[in-house]
């Protein structure tokens, strides 16, 4: 597969950088006459990733296994509904994994296996993130959270100059947490300030619904295995909360590697409450790229290390972005637009918890991480 060969030229519109851009993106498609949706890889990725979560469930169910081999199940189920959730979730709710919205509809759902809400998601992430990234009160992904400071324009409190050591307990509790209560807040918040756009009797129907679904999440994964395997209850309590740790470790880290990190811009809006720049050119101030080159990471957190190509393209499956992030790179180099990129898994992480520090003592809530 090969990217049309073109004059270089250097652009001093850099609002002409996204539209030349996507015209060299569809190009690619169209020469080498491929869907910008899944490939049979990412069908096949979709099937190993919900095996990895439904097989040792049922093995921790249908066999009489040890508590430590137990442990070992959840471990897999925690890894794997993360998986689930970078790799083939995300590309369905935004309507990236199948031209057929029946089918991304059905594969979105698999969120329910993590007990999170679908509505929720899409309104959070498709909507707040995607249009306000890193825009301190607008994007929901880098609210502060608790102990947790992620942008530099929020009050600096005492505690936040140690988060980078701490960071790893608080990242492993948030689907548990967003389980338990974060969707329930959610919608009541995003009612309340017009984010949702349903009514007040559609947002109840909307609550029961989400409530449903979590009651059955919980009733399989914590009632079931007491109630009719005779499984001890404590260790299914101790499995399920490994599981969710693992789980969000992992989603947490993956995520602020690719917004939270040295070299992005925090803009705040100005008076007139817009931001002085070109969307697309504020993507690529905002989000970065990590390890571009492993193909396991790329494999298993679904493209979200090529995170500057997702923001730009969030309807393109991410099995695509590795050929994409070539046009892209070549494009910014063209209109002098950043695109930034750590090469590693290694340097991201250093960079988000270098971030980190500094966000915790920053003076000034108008300095920019550099």
């Amino acid at each position: 597969m090969k990217i049309k060969a073109r004059v270089k030229f250097i652009s001093q519109d850099k609002t002409q950088f996204f539209p030349v851009l996507k015209q060299r993106v569809d190009e690619y498609f169209e020469t080498n006459k491929l869907s910008k949706h899944a490939n049979a890889s990412m069908v096949f990725k979709t099937f190993i990733l919900l095996a990895g979560y439904i097989v040792p469930f049922i093995c921790l169910l249908q066999f009489q296994v040890s508590f430590p081999e137990s442990l070992l199940l959840w471990t897999i189920m925690g890894i794997s509904v993360a998986g689930i959730g970078m790799s083939v979730m995300h590309d369905a709710n935004h309507s990236a994994y199948s031209s057929n919205e029946k089918i991304n509809s059905l594969v979105g759902h698999t969120l329910n296996l993590a007990g999170g809400s679908v509505f929720n998601w899409k309104l959070q992430h498709n909507i707040l993130h995607h249009t306000y990234t890193n825009i301190s009160g607008m994007d929901e992904d880098i609210q502060d959270r608790l102990v947790l400071k992620f942008s530099p324009h929020s009050k600096v409190k005492w505690y936040h100059k140690f988060q980078p050591f701490y960071v790893f307990f608080f990242y492993g509790m948030l689907t548990a947490y967003w389980v338990f209560l974060k969707d329930l807040i959610q919608i009541y918040q995003f009612s309340k300030n017009g984010v949702s756009p349903l009514s007040k009797k559609e947002t109840i129907l909307a609550i029961v619904k989400m409530s449903f679904f979590k009651l059955i999440y919980l009733f399989v994964l914590l009632v079931m295995p007491t109630l009719f395997f005779n499984i001890p209850f404590y260790q299914v309590l101790i499995g399920f909360f490994l599981m969710h740790f693992i789980e969000g470790v992992i989603l947490s880290f993956v995520f602020q590697m690719a917004h939270t990190v040295e070299g992005t811009t925090h803009p705040l809006p100005n008076e007139s409450n817009t931001i002085e720049n070109d969307w697309a050119i504020h993507q690529m101030n905002t989000t970065v790229d990590f390890s571009p080159k492993s193909k396991l990471i790329s494999w298993y957190v679904g493209g979200l290390n090529f995170q500057v190509e997702h923001h730009l393209f969030p309807r393109i499956c991410h099995v695509h972005y590795p050929e994409i992030a070539k046009i892209v790179k070549q494009t910014a180099g063209e209109f002098g637009v950043p695109y930034l990129v750590n090469d590693t898994f290694f340097k991201a992480l250093k960079s988000h918890l270098a971030a980190l520090k500094k966000f915790g003592t920053l003076p000034s809530a108008n300095e920019v991480i550099v």
